[in-house]
């Protein structure tokens, strides 16, 4: 199968990419392609936005960015979970006070969800906090009531190589930084330093209309480069922070090969659950008039409707794999409709992090 591979056309940023031809006609949308999605093995050191109408993708280093500010009416910053971040408010708006490192402020098991030490993991920006929304409260236009934010900036990319067919994502701590946001006009400012400093650091970040979110990277002390313009990518395949049920609610948990839609950007999808057919006939003859609109309503308000849903995590007896009784449906923003189905987990070898998906528009 994977030797049809060649259909897909790769770019490595898809910034630049349009609908529109030399002529100044608009450009139709890929028929069809088989997609391999370039993590890069084990260590899933990337994060990858594909663009079905273009077939496209665009790869990220995971610790390329740490936070994002949100472009449009929102005044809201989201965190790199691909790195399990996290971040706890303060009772201070001085950001020179000296800060200490807070064990608590992590993803996993001892965290529970409703602490609100991260983002919701649905892509839903609003939210009054404790687990609702983004862990950083809505910046205010009042800047008294903007606090300053312990952040935990998770770790670094594994670099470790795994038993085959297993992951190994984190590395090293990455540290602890002490942000401050307000608005600056129709912007933000950020103020930041290291949690033992007396002193900070101070951006002016503006909006950027094409995009979902300006990022920025506390390593490279500037603004970056991540996600493609909001209309151009659809699915993002990543490590992912994620909620986890346990017990009565949720704790933070972290997944590997975790694929959200673009919820901004206006792409949806819905999963068609097969009972005992046989997946490529079904996944052959679904049709444009099988298409349930209504089925794409959750995808509206939750980026996780695939997720980690299109894989088997494996256990101590089995390995990973791909699920054989479903397939997806993909509405894009500019409304066209794919039928999308995963074909790999592992490459020919048995490695983990190389994904493989096929997918045709329907007409």
């Amino acid at each position: 199968m994977l030797s049809f591979a060649t259909l897909f056309v790769a770019s490595c940023s898809s910034d630049d990419n349009n609908n529109s031809n030399n002529n100044g006609g608009i450009t139709p949308p890929v028929n069809e392609a088989i997609v391999e999605v370039e993590l890069g093995g084990p260590n899933q050191p990337n994060q990858v936005y594909i663009d079905l109408s273009t077939s496209s993708q665009t790869v990220v280093k995971r610790d390329a960015w740490d936070l994002g500010f949100a472009t449009g009416d929102q005044f809201r910053v989201i965190l790199n979970g691909s790195l399990q971040m996290a971040v706890k408010k303060l009772e201070t708006t001085n950001i020179d006070e000296v800060q200490a490192p807070d064990a608590s402020v992590a993803v996993g098991y001892a965290t529970d969800a409703s602490w609100g030490y991260v983002d919701n993991p649905t892509g839903i920006l609003e939210g009054a906090g404790g687990g609702e929304g983004t862990a950083i409260a809505e910046i205010s236009a009042d800047d008294a009531e903007n606090k300053v934010y312990l952040v935990n900036l998770g770790n670094e990319i594994g670099t470790d190589t795994p038993d085959l067919g297993y992951v190994s994502l984190h590395g090293d701590a990455r540290g602890w930084k002490k942000i401050r946001i307000t608005r600056n006009g129709n912007g933000y400012t950020l103020q930041y330093a290291d949690i033992d400093a007396t002193t900070h650091q101070t951006v002016n970040i503006a909006k950027e209309s094409n995009y979902n979110f300006t990022f920025f990277s506390f390593t490279t002390n500037s603004i970056v480069n991540v996600q493609p313009q909001k209309d151009k990518w659809d699915l993002n395949f990543s490590g992912f922070t994620n909620y986890f049920p346990f017990g009565q609610g949720y704790i933070t948990y972290y997944y590997a090969d975790f694929i959200t839609t673009n919820l901004h950007g206006g792409t949806k999808a819905y999963m068609v659950l097969l009972e005992g057919q046989d997946l490529n006939e079904a996944f052959e003859t679904f049709t444009l008039d099988d298409v349930v609109e209504a089925n794409f309503t959750t995808s509206a308000t939750d980026q996780r409707v695939i997720g980690d849903t299109w894989r088997i995590g494996g256990g101590p007896t089995s390995l990973p794999s791909v699920r054989d009784d479903r397939f997806y449906v993909i509405k894009d923003a500019a409304g066209n409709v794919y039928k999308l189905v995963f074909r790999a987990l592992t490459n020919d070898a048995g490695e983990r992090g190389f994904p493989v998906f096929e997918y045709e528009l329907l007409q």
